[in-house]
């Protein structure tokens, strides 16, 4: 029996026309979202700026092809390469998510909103430099950074794509899509053409940041992500058409074929409450479940580090999804395995009182400690740490730590249930952000260099009058003045 199908053209899917209509002409953006986003994005530059001393990362950067050079084209920070906009995302996304030190949003999907940078900041250069005449100002760029974070985040809340096998970089390109269409001028329909192939290119498997296949991909998935985001919004605007019932179609959709026949849903309207509540990542260049865990082991640290020999077990209390995620035994293969593991960062917690990027490199793996110290954990879920991870009025991500000693007595329970990067710790944590951002810029600038930058974020008025581009300048190598 034939099934015949009647071909015509669908009205866009309602996501889509939510997605356009919100970056077209979206609701006020608050006064807490546009300083926050100062904030996030001199965080996100400096992270970016400390994974350019890391060799792994700074091979993957530059033109795609050695030795092709793009006239005015898109910078990357801390660099001199100048590239097209398409690569550039990939640098800067790349470097920024190298670490695992920006910002994060936590909900049924996770993931890191900044990552959206490398398309904003690319498509932000790459205009002022050869389109001058649309006056793109760092108002704009925040402006996109922020409806970057909420399109992500929103989506985040009440869809899952990582209990579908996709990994959450799928969310990047939806949202950087959407902005760096609407950036470069794009109209309501080009943003719908535009995200609808952002749709249609379905999503990574996340093999690659879980046992046994972790790998440094998961550093660079993010840079990817932003990179096909600019292609599609290059695409667009030159005319090329778009899928309208890219989700919703019977059989062949998104949801259908790759979401296990969910429809795809906002869990609020969008508006700018991911900004607002974004967790960033202040202390630990650490996955975002194992933040409390870490502080909570450097504190037990003066109580330990003379009696590691004598320890007989550690039990780490924690919630669900960090057992999904970051529970791992067994070897550790490389850096990127080390850093999505529960027990390792914990151990190098409560053995060195500290966690720093370069922990996760051979030369620290290879004390054996560590590992003698993984063996020895035991970890296991408490159900209130769960049940507060989701509540939307906690969004708690809770660890705590307790050691055992060989002759029966033991330490304190150390429990941390937010992390200093949290909303609810933010007065806490922003002059410890401040403190980081100057301390990632000094590994590449001078001094002078680096509290130009730092001071020019906290000026709302300067920044966001500036030039998008004027303000690219200020990450110029020393001496590129």
């Amino acid at each position: 029996m034939s099934h015949e199908i009647e071909n015509v053209r669908p009205t866009p899917d309602r996501l889509l026309s939510e997605i356009a209509d919100y970056v077209c002409a979206g609701p006020e953006l608050s006064a807490l979202a546009f300083e926050t986003a100062r904030y996030c994005l001199l965080d996100t530059l400096g992270c970016g700026i400390l994974a350019l001393n890391f060799p792994a990362c700074a091979r993957l950067l530059g033109p795609i092809a050695p030795g092709t050079v793009v006239p005015h084209g898109a910078r990357v920070p801390g660099t001199n390469y100048e590239l097209d906009p398409v690569t550039a995302a990939f640098n800067i996304g790349c470097a920024i998510r190298w670490l695992d030190f920006n910002d994060a949003w936590l909900a049924a999907e996770w993931g890191h909103p900044s990552d959206n940078l490398g398309a904003i900041l690319a498509v932000g250069d790459y205009l002022g430099r050869t389109r001058p005449e649309m006056g793109l100002t760092m108002r704009d760029l925040l402006t996109a950074m922020i409806q970057a974070h909420e399109i992500q985040g929103v989506l985040a809340l009440g869809n899952s794509f990582n209990r579908a096998g996709l990994d959450h970089v799928l969310l990047v390109r939806v949202a950087s899509t959407a902005v760096a269409t609407q950036l470069m001028g794009g109209t309501r329909a080009e943003v719908i053409n535009a995200v609808s192939n952002a749709w249609v290119d379905g999503g990574a498997l996340r093999v690659y940041r879980h046992a046994p296949n972790t790998g440094p991909r998961k550093s660079w998935a993010a840079g990817d992500a932003t990179a096909r985001a600019v292609w599609h919004a290059l695409l667009a605007l030159k005319g090329e058409m778009g899928y309208l019932s890219a989700l919703s179609v019977e059989g062949w959709g998104f949801c259908d074929a790759l979401f296990r026949s969910r429809p795809i849903e906002l869990a609020r309207p969008f508006g700018c409450y991911v900004m607002e509540n974004i967790l960033f990542k202040i202390r630990f260049p650490a996955e975002f479940h194992a933040q409390t865990a870490v502080e909570a082991a450097i504190q037990l640290h003066p109580h330990v580090a003379d009696r590691l020999a004598e320890i007989e077990r550690v039990e780490l209390k924690t919630h669900e999804s960090a057992i999904r995620i970051i529970d791992k035994r067994g070897p550790l293969h490389n850096p990127a395995d080390r850093d999505h593991c529960l027990q390792y960062m914990t151990a190098v917690g409560l053995i060195f009182g500290a966690l720093k990027a370069e922990d996760y490199e051979d030369k620290t793996a290879a004390d054996p400690r560590i590992d003698a110290l993984r063996e020895k954990m035991r970890v296991t879920e408490e159900p209130r740490y769960s049940y507060e991870y989701l509540e939307p009025d906690k969004r708690a991500i809770a660890n705590a730590v307790q050691v055992f000693f060989k002759d029966g007595s033991s330490t304190a329970k150390v429990e941390v249930e937010y992390p200093i990067g949290h909303r609810r710790r933010r007065a806490e944590g922003l002059p410890l952000l401040l403190r980081k951002a100057r301390e990632n810029l000094s590994t590449r600038f001078p001094p002078s260099q680096v509290e130009r930058i730092v001071q020019l974020c906290h000026d709302a008025g300067r920044l966001e009058a500036m030039r998008v581009c004027e303000f690219m300048e200020c990450f110029l190598p020393a001496g590129a003045f």
